[in-house]
């Protein structure tokens, strides 16, 4: 069983940044690929991005050039650093692990971008 704990969210203006943290309960090198989904309100959760334990990185179209994700093995932490951001990324952020697709979920932090 692997924990996830998600942190960092908030309410941020529009053009600014937050970085989300995800620590797991288990060495994060031993996970396939970790990442972040979104779900904002009345929406299907969807994809954001993902990191696998080879350092390889998959984004979204609508995050790519904004959005980065990396990865502490010593921290056991994977992290989302979010730029330039936008009304529309106002979501919960989820953060997954699994072998191949999502098999773990943390809680959620919620992003909200206004002014």
């Amino acid at each position: 069983q692997v924990q996830l704990v998600e942190s960092g969210g908030g309410l941020v203006q529009p053009g600014g940044s937050l970085r989300l943290s995800c620590a797991a309960s288990v060495r994060v090198d031993s996970i396939n690929v970790m990442g972040w989904y979104r779900q904002a309100p009345g929406k299907q959760r969807e994809p954001v991005a993902g990191i696998t334990t080879g350092g390889g990185a998959n984004y979204a179209d609508s995050v790519k050039g904004r959005f980065s994700i990396s990865r502490d093995n010593a921290k056991n932490t994977v992290y989302l650093q979010m730029n330039s951001l936008k009304p529309e990324d106002t979501a919960v952020y989820y953060c997954f692990a699994g072998a191949v697709r999502p098999d773990y979920w943390g809680q959620g932090t919620q992003v909200t971008v206004s002014s």
